[in-house]
């Protein structure tokens, strides 16, 4: 994947995103920030060097409960790996009834 567009974002309705989970990798002499959306049972694995990179955090900022300071939290301190989980929605847990 070299560019995120339209097309891409629309597979990531924000109704069925499970996880967003942000992160920093070491690249030696750089750092790349990178986020995993975890869209039903499908991983999508995004970095700041994409074209649209913009489109696809402003996209998952509009979640309910989504964590604005993400970057503070992944980007210091440099060279350093890091994670933050920016949303996480809740599974219901399902009881049987009791009888």
């Amino acid at each position: 994947m070299s560019a995120i567009d339209a097309d891409l974002i629309a597979k990531l309705p924000l109704s069925d995103i499970a996880k967003v989970t942000f992160y920093k990798r070491d690249e030696l002499t750089t750092d790349l920030i990178c986020v995993d959306v975890l869209v039903g049972e499908q991983m999508w694995t995004f970095h700041e060097e994409l074209d649209g990179w913009e489109a696809v955090t402003g996209h998952l900022q509009q979640l309910p409960t989504f964590n604005g300071g993400w970057f503070a939290a992944v980007s210091q301190p440099p060279f350093k790996n890091s994670e933050t989980v920016a949303f996480s929605r809740q599974q219901k847990v399902r009881f049987p009834p009791i009888r």
